[in-house]
């Protein structure tokens, strides 16, 4: 790869740096972590103010609405917005980095143009209708059926872990159309309107205190069959898809994140004495290297999701339309989950007591960290993904 940057991606790190000295200062204060409809608003409010000054969608194709930047441009975006404090996605996560994403690459025409707008502009939020009870790691065991009347399918069923439903618009939702199919081929992927009769919805509180996650449960739950995205029973297909983006890009922005938290504790060692100790040293140095790779890593992800350098055929999904990360994802997935874990478990050396506060930000993070190694994926799926489809290693028993 060819690290250097051109004249061109200087002048647009410039002016995207001139662009957020300007437009941060007039954000209004955020709301309290409690506040799901406030954060929603500030959530939405931000992209807006990135879709009208041309920031929305950056990576996106153009024939998405996106404005089709290169990789680079792209990691000067997230560089840059992290470095300034600009506001993470929040609410609009699952829109902006999977679900928006997946219709681009497998919808039709008709569906990019009535979803893709509104998740650039920030007028629609979604959130992910995946996990079951009895459906987490095995996703494909899921049973929330889905039985085809005419032109709606009737869905019946539960889903847990949905991400953003308190104030989602719209759901990803993965559901069996056949129940005699092998269980990987009876799926399909619907956008479902959260506002549907027979949507129940009872929020989670995580470890952490946030209430991100909700159980979901639809009682006959009529969606358009024309809401499908891809062939009926297909949906496993489309979900590689989704979970591709998921595990191979979404997660760029906290890379950023978590290089410049390992600085600022670094300093913070200086300043209270513990840079003295050499194991905290050379943990953080490890660290240090640990992310240094995992950029590197990443910007491999974002320039093969955009289809620039030459991929191999295998390492592609296939029956995609292009621009979607391949398996290497996983790789990624496996390695940042651990080293953000053990990011926040050198954080709590260096802050010693002060990092057992519940009103600390660093403990909230901490705490959070301890899901990534499930989120996403588990790291045992990972580990099978990665010995299965890279190393060519035969399934296990």
């Amino acid at each position: 790869m060819d690290l250097t940057y051109t004249e061109e991606e200087q002048e647009f790190r410039a002016r995207l740096r001139g662009w957020l000295g300007k437009a941060l200062p007039e954000l209004p204060a955020k709301p309290s972590p409690d506040d799901w409809p406030g954060r929603r608003a500030y959530d939405l409010g931000w992209q807006r103010r990135l879709y009208e000054a041309g920031y929305a969608g950056l990576h996106w194709p153009v024939d998405a609405g996106g404005r089709g930047a290169t990789p680079t441009q792209h990691l000067i975006f997230l560089e840059e917005t992290e470095r300034a404090g600009a506001p993470y996605v929040g609410a609009n996560f699952v829109g902006l980095l999977h679900a928006g994403p997946t219709i681009a690459a497998e919808g039709t025409a008709e569906q990019r143009a009535r979803w893709l707008p509104p998740v650039l502009r920030g007028d629609e939020v979604w959130c992910q209708g995946f996990s079951e009870p009895d459906a987490g790691s095995d996703l494909a065991s899921l049973r929330t059926r889905a039985v085809r009347d005419g032109d709606e399918y009737v869905i019946t069923g539960s889903k847990i872990w949905t991400s953003h439903a308190e104030v989602a618009d719209w759901c990803e939702l993965l559901v069996r159309t056949d129940a005699q199919a092998p269980k990987h081929r009876g799926i399909s992927w619907l956008a479902m309107p959260m506002d549907a009769p027979g949507v129940t919805i009872r929020p989670l509180r995580t470890l952490a205190g946030s209430t991100e996650f909700a159980e979901m449960f639809l009682d006959e739950v009529r969606v358009p069959v024309a809401n499908r995205v891809g062939a009926e029973n297909d949906g496993w297909r489309v979900t590689m898809v989704t979970l591709s983006f998921e595990r191979g890009t979404a997660f760029v922005g906290e890379v950023v994140a978590c290089r410049r938290t390992l600085g600022e504790l670094a300093r913070t060692a200086k300043v209270n004495g513990r840079w003295d100790d050499p194991v905290l040293r050379r943990r953080l140095g490890r660290l240090y290297g640990e992310f240094g790779a995992l950029w590197r890593l990443t910007q491999w992800n974002v320039s093969e999701s955009m289809g620039v350098p030459p991929v191999r055929a295998e390492s592609r999904t296939r029956g995609s339309s292009g621009g979607v990360p391949g398996i290497g994802g996983s790789v990624f997935k496996l390695a940042y989950s651990h080293a953000r874990q053990e990011l926040y478990e050198a954080a709590a050396e260096v802050l010693g007591p002060s990092s057992l506060s519940l009103e600390e930000e660093w403990t909230l993070d901490r705490l959070s960290s301890l899901s990534y190694t499930i989120a996403a994926g588990t790291s045992q799926i990972q580990r099978n993904i990665v010995a299965e489809r890279i190393l060519g290693l035969p399934k296990g028993r």
